[in-house]
């Protein structure tokens, strides 16, 4: 097939490239910077954020069968925009439909958004979060994605293009940046860490099982849409993961069993509140539709995952 990818060479972007290309597919690199993409991808450098210049037709965007949209703006913890809500809509909503406008032109018959667990919420009702979920967003990242899921549904539904929503959670892997390597960074150090008494789960997804199964919807000859959750399908505790990471870095576990009300009472002293209800919260998503209606699994298990992520990051100290 011939498939063109947004954000090519981001964190997803370069795994799934490499993925495609391995399989023989045709793959159309967008990026914002020559020579930073997959090298046996064909690069279109895309000059702004939110896609306008594509949608316009400058550059053109060569014949595709499926478009992946991977870019976005991304989640922060600290936004100095001056309207945060407008700053993400404009590259999230308007830059996904300015490269569905772009993709449609280039003949593309199907769509593949990569959107997030923040288009449902922070936190999960009670159980996993289900696909037929009504969504509660709350921050101006989980509400620019699930305006982005629902006004690129109605335009593939106007032009007759098949549009699907992937809802990854906590994405992991060799390379991976942010709060992910600083937890790695302090197992490695052998910093005694106040996890053990969080008995919370969390849903996460290794990026070659991700990006695995963005290639299956991508590749389904069969007519495919609508919104699928994906995970590795063991949901661990916060003290499983950091037990899991320290074998796998070969440091021993230093887990400090501070009670959870502690950790939220220092929160709110340092005024990280969201962040430790983050941290002791359950958030897991339920990803069986995914696994029951078009046959995937995951090629690797969350422990073969962070012993991945865990080897990569040895290998860069």
């Amino acid at each position: 097939m011939q498939i063109a990818i947004s954000g090519a060479n981001g964190f997803v972007g370069r795994v799934l490239c490499a993925l495609l290309c391995d399989a023989g597919h045709d793959v159309n690199a967008l990026v914002r910077r020559a020579g930073v993409g997959v090298a046996r991808a064909r690069e279109c450098v895309i000059p702004d954020d939110n896609f306008a210049s594509i949608a316009a037709g400058q550059p053109e965007l060569k014949h595709c069968d499926v478009f992946v949209h991977l870019a976005a703006r991304v989640h922060m913890m600290q936004d100095d925009a001056v309207d945060p809500l407008m700053a993400y809509r404009a590259a999230n909503v308007d830059g996904t439909l300015n490269a569905a406008a772009a993709a449609r032109r280039a003949g593309a018959r199907r769509i593949v958004f990569v959107s997030s667990v923040k288009a449902l919420g922070d936190r999960e009702p009670g159980r996993p979060w289900r696909e037929d979920d009504i969504p509660a967003p709350v921050d101006p990242y989980g509400i620019s994605k699930f305006e982005a899921e629902q006004a690129l549904f109605a335009f593939g539904r106007t032009n007759g293009i098949e549009v699907v929503v992937i809802r990854p959670p906590l994405v992991y892997g060799p390379g991976v940046r942010a709060n992910f390597h600083g937890l790695m960074r302090a197992v490695d150090r052998g910093i005694p860490l106040p996890l053990g008494a969080i008995d919370a789960r969390r849903s996460m997804v290794y990026v070659g099982n991700l990006a695995d199964a963005i290639r299956t919807v991508a590749t389904r000859l069969e007519p495919v849409e609508g919104i699928y959750h994906v995970t590795d399908g063991d949901d661990l505790t916060v003290a499983d993961m950091v037990e899991a990471l320290a074998r796998a870095l070969g440091r021993p576990l230093r887990l400090l069993p501070v009670p959870v009300l502690w950790l939220r009472g220092i929160g709110r002293l340092t005024r990280r509140t969201a962040q430790v209800d983050r941290l002791t919260s359950s958030l897991r998503v339920d990803s069986s539709r995914l696994r029951r209606e078009l046959g995937w699994t995951p090629p690797w298990s969350v422990l073969q995952g962070l012993a991945e992520t865990a080897r990569a990051f040895k290998a860069a100290r």
